[in-house]
Formats: C-alpha cells, sequence, structure tokens
C-alpha cells in the first residue's frame, strides 16, 4: 500500500490536469491507495470564478473521499493570520503547506510564528517547501527550520524535497539536530528529488537517501508526489528507486506511506 503526501488540488478551469479527476486517474494508475492534497495558494485561484476560501474550496472539494486527506494554505497578505488557521481547524484539515519563498514570507518572523503556535496547539502537521526557490535565500535559508523547531517543540514538520541539491547538508543538519526527545518531529519529504536526468535543482543520490536513513532512522521520511508537476512515469521511477534502495523493508513501507499515516492517525 502507499499514501502519499503532497499533491497540490486546482479548479479544472486553472489546470486541466490538476484537479480532483485528473489526481484520482493519477492514484489509480499507479496503484496509490491514498494522498494528502494540499488547498491552492489563494493567488492561484484568482480570476477563475471562484469566490470561496481557498481552503472552503478544498474541503468541498474531497469531502466524503477516503483516499484523500487535505491540508489547507494561508493567506500572507490577510492581518489576521489567526482566522485562517481557525478556519482549517474548523473544517477538519490535518495539516497546512507552507512555501517561504513562494508566499515571501520569513521562516522564522513573527508572521509565520502566529501560524505555527497555532498549529503546534491544534496538533497541525506542516509541509514546509525547502530550498532555493527564487526568492531572497536570506529569508529562507533552510538553516532557520532549527528556530522553527527549537521554538516550537511540539510542531511537527516536513521539509519537502530534503533541501533540494543546494541544501540537502542544511536539511539534514536540522534533522539531526532535532532528532532527540520525546517523539519524532523533523522529518524529511521524499518529493522531486529524483536524479534520472542528471543533477537538476532538486536531484538527490541513492547515496545521499540512505545517508537520511542512516543518520535520522526509518521512521522520519515520506514519500511526496508534487502532482501535477510531476509526471505519471516520474513517480512510477520513484517508487521503483525506494524499493531498490539498500534499507530494510519495513524502512521503505514507512517512507511509501506508514509513517505519514502515523503522524496523521490514519487507517492504513
Amino acid at each position: 500500500m502507499i499514501f502519499a503526501n503532497h499533491a497540490h488540488l486546482f479548479p479544472k478551469v486553472k489546470r486541466e490536469d490538476g484537479d480532483i479527476n485528473a489526481l484520482m486517474r493519477f492514484l489509480d494508475e499507479l496503484e496509490i491507495d491514498k494522498a494528502v492534497v494540499f488547498a491552492p495558494f489563494s493567488d492561484q485561484l484568482e480570476n477563475c470564478g471562484i469566490t470561496q476560501n481557498q481552503n472552503e474550496w478544498l474541503a468541498e472539494q474531497i469531502k466524503g473521499n477516503d483516499r484523500l486527506v487535505g491540508f489547507g494554505t494561508v493567506n500572507f497578505n490577510k492581518s489576521n493570520l489567526e482566522d485562517e488557521v481557525k478556519r482549517i481547524i474548523d473544517l477538519g484539515l490535518k495539516g497546512i503547506k507552507m512555501h517561504p519563498p513562494y508566499q515571501e514570507f520569513v521562516i522564522d518572523g513573527p508572521e509565520a510564528g502566529r501560524v505555527y503556535s497555532m498549529a503546534q496547539d491544534a496538533g497541525l502537521f506542516i509541509s514546509f517547501h525547502s530550498g532555493m526557490h527564487w526568492h531572497r535565500l536570506r529569508d529562507n535559508n533552510v538553516l532557520l527550520f532549527d528556530e522553527v523547531a527549537w521554538n516550537y517543540p511540539k510542531l511537527r514538520f516536513s521539509l519537502e524535497h530534503i533541501g533540494g541539491y543546494h541544501f540537502f547538508k542544511d536539511a539534514l543538519a536540522v534533522m539531526c539536530n532535532n532528532s532527540r526527545g520525546a517523539f519524532d518531529r523533523v522529518f524529511a519529504g521524499w518529493t522531486t528529488i529524483r536524479d534520472k536526468y542528471g543533477p537538476g535543482g532538486w536531484s538527490l543520490t541513492d547515496e545521499q537517501l540512505e545517508t537520511v536513513i542512516f543518520q535520522t532512522g526509518e521512521d522520519r521520511s515520506i514519500f511526496g508526489l508534487d502532482f501535477p508537476y510531476c509526471k505519471k512515469e516520474d513517480i512510477k521511477w520513484d517508487i521503483g528507486r525506494i524499493n531498490n534502495l539498500n534499507i530494510s523493508k519495513e524502512c521503505k513501507e514507512k517512507i511509501l506511506g506508514g509513517t505519514l499515516a502515523k503522524i496523521l492517525n490514519e487507517k492504513f
């Protein structure tokens, strides 16, 4: 069985290959049992005739679908960020997708801290983009996630892309520096990290992935799709790659869904 993180959902009018029907076909063809889906960022719903809040839209899209688990997003242009997080909680969504460079917020800044504090208290999981993304690096330096972990010690979050090609060691350092305590709280998001096409901006080698397991353990890695940005043939390759790594069978099962299901308290 596979329970994958990191699927972006869009209205059909915005991305025909990224709506819920396209996602369900994608999961079926790849034999993926469940997936976490992210609400669009608020600006991604502009000019498409949708007046709902992005999180309300997502909740409506996935209502009654037991194969999809929803994560909300926060609009940093709103003055009352607490209301944004409360809406996510009230809708029954289980986490938040946050993208520091795209949303242009400082990882350890006061605005983001207001979101982290509420997420921690509510038990929401945060999936962060980590790594270069054409924004000022000072604001989204991967090492700043260590400040998040230290200041919010009960907050669980993933570093999607594990820092990418440019910041892999920084992401690994954050994970290892926060490996002690009552529970695991910083996770590696194995999303868009294939080296199938060579050393691109997000590519990690098999040796690097095995190092993540060796240094952080078998319970802190989560497989992600990055739907619809990644295509079926690439995800199929990713799954095959995980199954061919020099790690235990139990570890592969955890990466491909066991750990995510445990974090989100989902049947799997």
